[in-house]
């Protein structure tokens, strides 16, 4: 039962990544790589400014701040100078590693004994219960902010760019800005999952965002799989299965543990499992084919 508790715990961290990589990848249509390295920048900026007992008030911003900049860095590079997104983003990912090993001065960072965002606020009693209300309570929250940018006419302006750029820039729309706000929107999102995780882990590790936009990329790919077979086409709908698609993911990784899978195999059993969601609705049309 505790693997499936902490599961749902962890589905709830990374649902701010898995929001990320839905605006970036599904809204956009960028394939951003700079995840692995803004998911680390979040945890690091979390872990040394609790480190010098910084308050809440100034952790968040500064992680949102840290993501947002690493997001339009990828953004700039990728349309002003013209490179390709996926490099534009490899080669960001690449440069964060050096920003925030410096940052962290170490390559481990340990946080216990140290207030945290779920130790600060008590709504109940049980550790558990409390940790569970505030993730609730923060993924809601970032939920709607997003749910209602994007039924303005700027998340409009968003959506059409990744739909058709040459039609929404015919109605004198930039979109090399809209493509620039949009990823710095998306890494604010992926450190802000990076700043919940190192908090809830107890500690900050350099190493913590290798293979963690497969983590993402799975939640959202398990929400479009929903999202065609439900054919829904509500903006509000597809960021709940989204989120659902994160606590899903993790569910099913904790239930290979629990029927005792080797956990240096895991990896493994998450690449295979994106890869059968992937494959999923190619394979329904080809049998209909």
């Amino acid at each position: 039962m505790d693997f499936y508790l902490t599961a749902l715990l962890q589905g709830l961290c990374f649902s701010a990544i898995a929001l990320g990589i839905y605006i970036s990848m599904k809204i956009f249509n960028i394939p951003d790589i700079t995840t692995d390295g803004s998911y680390t920048l979040g945890g690091v900026v979390t872990a040394v400014l609790l480190t010098n007992h910084q308050p809440t008030y100034i952790i968040l911003p500064a992680v949102i701040l840290a993501g947002a900049t690493a997001g339009a860095l990828t953004g700039i590079i990728h349309t002003k100078l013209k490179i390709n997104a996926l490099l534009a983003g490899i080669l960001v990912m690449t440069a964060l590693y050096s920003v925030n090993l410096t940052i962290l001065g170490r390559s481990n960072l340990p946080l216990i004994n140290l207030p945290s965002l779920f130790t600060i606020v008590n709504v109940v009693s049980d550790p558990n219960q409390n940790t569970f209300l505030i993730l609730a309570i923060f993924v809601v929250l970032i939920t709607f902010l997003i749910g209602y940018l994007l039924k303005t006419d700027f998340g409009i302006a968003m959506r059409a760019t990744g739909n058709s750029e040459s039609m929404i820039r015919s109605l004198g729309v930039n979109t090399d800005r809209m493509k620039i706000t949009g990823l710095a929107l998306a890494n604010a999102l992926t450190a802000l999952s990076g700043y919940l995780v190192a908090q809830f882990q107890g500690f900050a590790d350099i190493s913590m965002g290798i293979g963690i936009v497969i983590v993402g990329l799975g939640s959202v790919i398990i929400a479009e799989t929903l999202i065609n077979w439900f054919k829904l086409t509500s903006v509000w709908l597809s960021l709940i299965l989204v989120l659902a698609g994160a606590v899903i993911f993790q569910l099913v990784l904790a239930f290979t543990l629990s029927v005792g899978v080797d956990p240096k195999l895991l990896k493994i059993i998450t690449a295979g499992f994106v890869l059968v969601i992937v494959s999923l609705p190619r394979l329904s049309l080809l049998k209909s084919s």
